[in-house]
Protein backbone atom coordinates (compact mmCIF):
# COMPACT_ATOMS: atom_id res chain seq x y z
CA UNK A 1 0.00 0.00 0.00
CA UNK A 2 1.00 3.18 -1.13
CA UNK A 3 1.47 6.12 0.89
CA UNK A 4 0.33 8.37 -1.45
CA UNK A 5 -2.90 5.90 -1.62
CA UNK A 6 -3.78 5.70 2.12
CA UNK A 7 -3.27 10.14 1.93
CA UNK A 8 -6.04 9.64 -1.02
CA UNK A 9 -8.06 7.50 1.10
CA UNK A 10 -7.68 10.16 4.07
CA UNK A 11 -8.74 13.12 1.86
CA UNK A 12 -11.96 11.60 0.40
CA UNK A 13 -12.64 10.56 4.15
CA UNK A 14 -11.75 14.19 5.53
CA UNK A 15 -14.11 15.70 2.18
CA UNK A 16 -16.91 13.26 2.82
CA UNK A 17 -20.06 14.59 4.06
CA UNK A 18 -21.28 11.06 5.63
CA UNK A 19 -20.19 7.46 6.16
CA UNK A 20 -21.39 4.30 5.37
CA UNK A 21 -20.00 1.30 7.07
CA UNK A 22 -20.84 -2.13 5.94
CA UNK A 23 -19.53 -4.88 8.36
CA UNK A 24 -19.17 -8.75 7.93
CA UNK A 25 -17.84 -11.54 10.57
CA UNK A 26 -14.56 -10.21 9.75
CA UNK A 27 -14.97 -7.59 11.87
CA UNK A 28 -15.50 -8.85 15.14
CA UNK A 29 -12.44 -11.19 14.92
CA UNK A 30 -10.05 -8.48 16.61
CA UNK A 31 -12.77 -8.92 19.21
CA UNK A 32 -11.93 -12.43 19.93
CA UNK A 33 -14.99 -13.51 18.26
CA UNK A 34 -15.09 -16.32 15.87
CA UNK A 35 -15.94 -15.99 11.85
CA UNK A 36 -16.92 -19.08 11.35
CA UNK A 37 -14.73 -19.52 8.25
CA UNK A 38 -14.83 -22.85 6.54
CA UNK A 39 -15.64 -25.96 8.83
CA UNK A 40 -12.62 -26.25 9.96
CA UNK A 41 -12.21 -22.57 11.74
CA UNK A 42 -16.43 -23.75 12.86
CA UNK A 43 -15.17 -26.86 14.17
CA UNK A 44 -12.34 -25.43 16.20
CA UNK A 45 -14.68 -23.16 18.01
CA UNK A 46 -17.24 -25.95 18.61
CA UNK A 47 -15.63 -29.46 18.60
CA UNK A 48 -18.78 -30.97 19.86
CA UNK A 49 -20.72 -30.24 16.85
CA UNK A 50 -17.51 -31.86 14.86
CA UNK A 51 -18.45 -34.91 16.69
CA UNK A 52 -22.17 -35.04 15.52
CA UNK A 53 -20.79 -34.06 12.12
CA UNK A 54 -22.46 -31.34 11.38
CA UNK A 55 -21.30 -28.34 9.44
CA UNK A 56 -22.02 -24.16 10.21
CA UNK A 57 -24.64 -24.42 7.50
CA UNK A 58 -26.65 -27.82 8.94
CA UNK A 59 -26.62 -26.38 12.96
CA UNK A 60 -27.51 -22.80 11.71
CA UNK A 61 -30.85 -23.93 10.78
CA UNK A 62 -34.29 -23.37 12.48
CA UNK A 63 -35.25 -27.37 12.29
CA UNK A 64 -32.96 -28.19 15.03
CA UNK A 65 -35.53 -25.69 17.82
CA UNK A 66 -38.03 -28.63 17.30
CA UNK A 67 -35.60 -31.82 16.76
CA UNK A 68 -33.06 -31.42 18.94
CA UNK A 69 -33.19 -28.03 21.48
CA UNK A 70 -31.02 -28.49 23.85
CA UNK A 71 -28.62 -28.87 21.46
CA UNK A 72 -29.95 -25.64 19.36
CA UNK A 73 -29.56 -23.26 21.88
CA UNK A 74 -26.49 -24.85 23.44
CA UNK A 75 -25.06 -23.19 20.17
CA UNK A 76 -27.08 -20.22 20.04
CA UNK A 77 -26.93 -19.63 23.72
CA UNK A 78 -23.15 -20.03 23.60
CA UNK A 79 -23.17 -17.20 20.92
CA UNK A 80 -25.57 -14.98 23.04
CA UNK A 81 -23.17 -15.46 26.04
CA UNK A 82 -19.86 -14.41 24.44
CA UNK A 83 -21.39 -11.60 22.63
CA UNK A 84 -22.53 -10.53 25.80
CA UNK A 85 -19.39 -10.96 27.64
CA UNK A 86 -17.14 -9.41 24.20
CA UNK A 87 -15.81 -5.38 24.66
CA UNK A 88 -15.70 -4.14 21.40
CA UNK A 89 -12.26 -3.73 19.77
CA UNK A 90 -10.66 -0.16 19.51
CA UNK A 91 -11.65 -0.27 15.44
CA UNK A 92 -14.92 0.71 16.68
CA UNK A 93 -14.35 3.44 18.85
CA UNK A 94 -12.16 5.24 15.73
CA UNK A 95 -15.45 4.79 13.53
CA UNK A 96 -17.25 6.21 16.47
CA UNK A 97 -15.30 8.97 16.26
CA UNK A 98 -15.23 9.26 12.56
CA UNK A 99 -18.74 9.75 12.79
CA UNK A 100 -19.03 12.03 15.10
CA UNK A 101 -17.15 14.54 13.27
CA UNK A 102 -19.64 14.02 10.53
CA UNK A 103 -22.04 15.03 12.70
CA UNK A 104 -22.95 11.56 13.35
CA UNK A 105 -24.25 11.87 9.29
CA UNK A 106 -23.98 8.27 9.18
CA UNK A 107 -25.35 4.46 9.33
CA UNK A 108 -23.94 1.29 9.73
CA UNK A 109 -25.27 -2.28 7.32
CA UNK A 110 -24.34 -5.42 8.98
CA UNK A 111 -24.22 -9.37 8.31
CA UNK A 112 -23.43 -9.41 11.78
CA UNK A 113 -26.01 -10.78 15.11
CA UNK A 114 -23.72 -10.37 17.70
CA UNK A 115 -25.07 -6.20 18.51
CA UNK A 116 -21.47 -5.39 18.68
CA UNK A 117 -21.73 -1.81 17.12
CA UNK A 118 -24.86 -1.00 19.73
CA UNK A 119 -22.66 -2.36 22.24
CA UNK A 120 -19.62 0.20 20.75
CA UNK A 121 -22.51 3.43 21.50
CA UNK A 122 -23.82 3.36 17.69
CA UNK A 123 -26.98 4.82 17.67
CA UNK A 124 -29.78 1.85 17.05
CA UNK A 125 -31.78 4.07 14.84
CA UNK A 126 -29.08 4.10 12.31
CA UNK A 127 -27.87 0.12 12.07
CA UNK A 128 -29.36 -2.71 9.76
CA UNK A 129 -28.67 -6.05 10.95
CA UNK A 130 -29.82 -7.51 7.30
CA UNK A 131 -29.68 -11.33 9.20
CA UNK A 132 -31.44 -9.79 12.45
CA UNK A 133 -30.05 -10.08 15.94
CA UNK A 134 -29.36 -12.70 18.69
CA UNK A 135 -30.48 -10.19 21.19
CA UNK A 136 -34.42 -10.69 20.10
CA UNK A 137 -36.28 -13.65 19.97
CA UNK A 138 -39.17 -14.92 18.65
CA UNK A 139 -41.62 -17.77 18.79
CA UNK A 140 -40.55 -20.45 16.89
CA UNK A 141 -43.86 -21.98 15.60
CA UNK A 142 -44.81 -18.11 14.99
CA UNK A 143 -47.92 -18.40 17.12
CA UNK A 144 -47.41 -14.78 16.63
CA UNK A 145 -45.26 -11.89 14.43
CA UNK A 146 -43.79 -10.56 17.66
CA UNK A 147 -40.39 -10.87 18.54
CA UNK A 148 -38.96 -9.28 22.15
CA UNK A 149 -35.70 -8.50 23.78
CA UNK A 150 -33.73 -11.38 25.00
CA UNK A 151 -31.78 -9.07 27.88
CA UNK A 152 -33.61 -10.65 30.44
CA UNK A 153 -33.15 -14.27 29.25
CA UNK A 154 -30.34 -16.59 31.22
CA UNK A 155 -29.06 -20.00 29.47
CA UNK A 156 -27.03 -22.40 31.07
CA UNK A 157 -25.21 -24.76 28.75
CA UNK A 158 -23.54 -28.19 29.85
CA UNK A 159 -20.71 -28.02 27.70
CA UNK A 160 -19.63 -31.30 28.18
CA UNK A 161 -22.34 -32.10 26.69
CA UNK A 162 -22.89 -29.23 24.60
CA UNK A 163 -26.65 -29.37 25.90
CA UNK A 164 -28.31 -26.23 26.92
CA UNK A 165 -29.95 -26.44 30.80
CA UNK A 166 -32.35 -24.01 30.02
CA UNK A 167 -34.74 -23.78 26.90
CA UNK A 168 -35.73 -20.05 26.16
CA UNK A 169 -39.64 -20.39 25.89
CA UNK A 170 -41.90 -18.25 23.98
CA UNK A 171 -43.77 -15.55 25.85
CA UNK A 172 -46.98 -15.70 24.48
CA UNK A 173 -47.52 -19.68 23.47
CA UNK A 174 -44.62 -21.30 25.80
CA UNK A 175 -43.57 -23.14 22.99
CA UNK A 176 -39.53 -23.15 22.46
CA UNK A 177 -38.44 -19.60 21.20
CA UNK A 178 -35.76 -19.49 18.61
CA UNK A 179 -33.39 -16.04 18.22
CA UNK A 180 -34.40 -13.30 15.79
CA UNK A 181 -31.46 -14.79 13.02
CA UNK A 182 -32.12 -15.14 9.17
CA UNK A 183 -31.04 -18.88 9.32
CA UNK A 184 -29.91 -21.06 6.59
CA UNK A 185 -33.17 -22.97 5.04
CA UNK A 186 -35.66 -21.03 7.16
CA UNK A 187 -39.47 -19.94 6.27
CA UNK A 188 -40.14 -18.62 9.63
CA UNK A 189 -37.76 -15.71 9.99
CA UNK A 190 -39.77 -12.68 11.19
CA UNK A 191 -38.41 -9.82 9.34
CA UNK A 192 -40.22 -7.06 10.46
CA UNK A 193 -37.59 -5.35 12.62
CA UNK A 194 -34.74 -5.92 10.00
CA UNK A 195 -37.51 -4.13 7.50
CA UNK A 196 -38.18 -1.53 9.37
CA UNK A 197 -34.16 -0.52 9.58
CA UNK A 198 -34.25 -0.83 6.14
CA UNK A 199 -36.86 1.62 5.65
CA UNK A 200 -35.26 4.27 7.98
CA UNK A 201 -31.55 3.25 6.00
CA UNK A 202 -32.89 3.78 2.16
CA UNK A 203 -34.91 7.64 3.38
CA UNK A 204 -31.12 8.45 4.61
CA UNK A 205 -29.67 7.08 1.36
CA UNK A 206 -31.53 8.34 -1.04
CA UNK A 207 -31.32 11.72 0.40
CA UNK A 208 -27.57 11.70 -0.09
CA UNK A 209 -27.67 10.85 -3.21
CA UNK A 210 -30.49 13.52 -4.22
CA UNK A 211 -28.40 16.19 -2.63
CA UNK A 212 -25.20 15.34 -3.98
CA UNK A 213 -23.46 14.55 -1.10
CA UNK A 214 -20.46 13.38 -0.93
CA UNK A 215 -19.83 9.64 0.72
CA UNK A 216 -17.42 7.02 1.74
CA UNK A 217 -18.49 3.26 2.82
CA UNK A 218 -15.84 1.93 4.58
CA UNK A 219 -16.54 -2.19 4.25
CA UNK A 220 -14.63 -4.35 7.09
CA UNK A 221 -14.75 -8.11 7.22
CA UNK A 222 -16.87 -9.07 4.32
CA UNK A 223 -15.94 -12.43 2.91
CA UNK A 224 -17.51 -14.33 -0.33
CA UNK A 225 -19.15 -17.38 1.09
CA UNK A 226 -21.98 -15.29 1.83
CA UNK A 227 -21.83 -12.30 0.37
CA UNK A 228 -24.86 -10.41 1.12
CA UNK A 229 -22.58 -7.24 2.65
CA UNK A 230 -19.58 -7.46 -0.36
CA UNK A 231 -22.91 -6.84 -2.60
CA UNK A 232 -24.64 -3.68 -0.95
CA UNK A 233 -21.44 -2.03 -0.91
CA UNK A 234 -20.75 -2.15 -4.32
CA UNK A 235 -24.17 -1.85 -4.98
CA UNK A 236 -24.16 1.32 -3.20
CA UNK A 237 -20.75 2.46 -4.16
CA UNK A 238 -22.47 2.58 -8.22
CA UNK A 239 -25.19 4.66 -7.43
CA UNK A 240 -23.52 7.89 -7.75
CA UNK A 241 -19.75 9.44 -8.94
CA UNK A 242 -19.27 10.92 -5.29
CA UNK A 243 -19.62 7.60 -3.52
CA UNK A 244 -16.42 5.53 -2.72
CA UNK A 245 -16.11 2.25 -1.25
CA UNK A 246 -13.07 1.20 0.86
CA UNK A 247 -12.89 -2.49 0.94
CA UNK A 248 -11.05 -3.63 4.25
CA UNK A 249 -10.09 -7.20 4.05
CA UNK A 250 -6.65 -9.43 4.43
CA UNK A 251 -7.63 -12.06 2.18
CA UNK A 252 -10.48 -10.79 -0.19
CA UNK A 253 -9.67 -7.57 -0.35
CA UNK A 254 -10.50 -6.99 -4.50
CA UNK A 255 -12.34 -4.02 -5.12
CA UNK A 256 -12.74 -2.16 -8.95
CA UNK A 257 -10.35 1.06 -8.95
CA UNK A 258 -13.32 2.85 -10.76
CA UNK A 259 -15.50 2.79 -7.39
CA UNK A 260 -12.80 2.48 -5.11
CA UNK A 261 -9.88 0.87 -2.94
CA UNK A 262 -8.49 -1.83 -1.77
CA UNK A 263 -7.15 -2.54 1.47
CA UNK A 264 -5.40 -6.05 2.46
CA UNK A 265 -5.79 -5.53 6.54
CA UNK A 266 -7.96 -6.63 9.09
CA UNK A 267 -10.50 -4.31 10.75
CA UNK A 268 -8.87 -3.32 12.95
CA UNK A 269 -5.43 -2.58 11.78
CA UNK A 270 -6.72 -1.08 8.65
CA UNK A 271 -8.49 1.31 10.53
CA UNK A 272 -5.61 2.45 12.69
CA UNK A 273 -3.62 2.78 9.50
CA UNK A 274 -6.28 4.70 8.19
CA UNK A 275 -6.54 7.10 11.40
CA UNK A 276 -2.69 7.26 11.23
CA UNK A 277 -2.14 9.00 7.89
CA UNK A 278 -1.27 12.55 8.26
Amino acid sequence: MQRTQLQEIQQHIEDSDAILITAGAGMGVDSGLPDFRGNEGFWREYPAIQHLGLAFEEIANPKYFTLNPPLAWAFYGHRLNLYRETTPHRGFEILLDLVKKKDDNYFIVTSNVDGQFQKAGFSHEKIVEVHGTIHHFQCSENCTEEIWEADKESIEIDMQKFEAQTIPLCKNCGNIARPNILMFGDLSWIGDRTDAQEDRFYKWFNTLKLDGKKLTIIELGAGKAIPTIRNYGEKFAKKSKYFKLLRINPRDFYVSQYIGWSFPYGALEGLQKIEGVK
